[in-house]
């Protein structure tokens, strides 16, 4: 794609639908399912289950 062409898409207000499991991967083990992107953490829920304390979030109940 040249410039004139990403230019006139961007003019056009459309936008991309991006899945989870399409685009990104754990950041930590590499694996595609069940990720956490809130907040942009990207990691697989079994990685942020290890780290999450680490990270500062607490259980509640």
């Amino acid at each position: 794609m040249s410039e004139s062409e990403t230019e006139s898409e961007n003019e056009t207000g459309e936008q991309v639908a991006k899945r989870t499991g399409q685009l990104e991967s754990c950041q930590r083990c590499g694996r595609e399912q069940g990720l956490v992107g809130k907040y942009d953490i990207w990691l697989c829920r079994q990685c942020f289950r290890e780290i999450s304390r680490s990270m500062g979030f607490r259980k509640y109940s």
